[in-house]
């Protein structure tokens, strides 16, 4: 593995388990065993090693939740299947995502709340695509439409209230309920 790339995952887990501001350069670099001038080599600032580890989330997460999600038949299984998966993670038995701290992206947002900027755009990216990862199976039952995008919706807002829920609750069903609630809307 490259330098970039560990402080990159260096750098997430710590973000992650602790919160982006609560962390600091020297913290990184001791934990990665890297000088500071190997870090500056890579990256201009914090908030662009920041950004690598919103891109390094985005794709871990990404593609683990298409995974699971196309691993059923498409459709209603499908989406069903995001829910378990969701369960899995947030009572840590996902291991490629680490322990749980509710959504990185989410956190990420409450540290960089402006909507202009680039740590807080790029969560905005992710959001997207898990929506639209919803509506292509949505759209696998109802067809293309405002009826799709609709229950794509729905079930987009369900998810993340089950991340929210597990994460601010400490409850460690939330998914099974959406799960359930899911099924009735599907």
């Amino acid at each position: 593995m490259s330098r970039r790339q560990d402080l990159i995952d260096t750098a997430l887990k710590l973000f992650y388990t602790h919160g982006i501001h609560a962390v600091g350069i020297n913290q990184i670099l001791e934990e990665a065993g890297v000088a500071k001038q190997t870090l500056y080599n890579h990256f201009e600032s914090k908030d662009s090693l920041v950004v690598a580890a919103v891109e390094r989330r985005d794709d871990l997460f990404f593609e683990w939740l298409k995974g699971r999600v196309d691993s059923k038949a498409p459709g209603e299984e499908a989406l069903l299947e995001m829910f378990d998966a969701v369960d899995d993670w947030v009572n840590g038995r996902v291991p490629s995502l680490s322990e749980f701290h509710g959504c990185f992206f989410i956190n990420a947002c409450g540290e960089y709340s402006d909507p202009s900027h680039p740590v807080h755009q790029r969560c905005a990216d992710h959001k997207t695509r898990v929506f639209k990862l919803i509506l292509a199976q949505v759209e696998k039952i109802k067809g293309a439409g405002a009826q799709a995008e609709e229950l794509a919706n729905a079930l987009f807002m369900l998810k993340e209230g089950v991340i929210v829920k597990a994460h601010v609750e400490g409850d460690s069903q939330a998914a099974v309920k959406a799960r359930k609630i899911a099924r009735s809307m599907l």
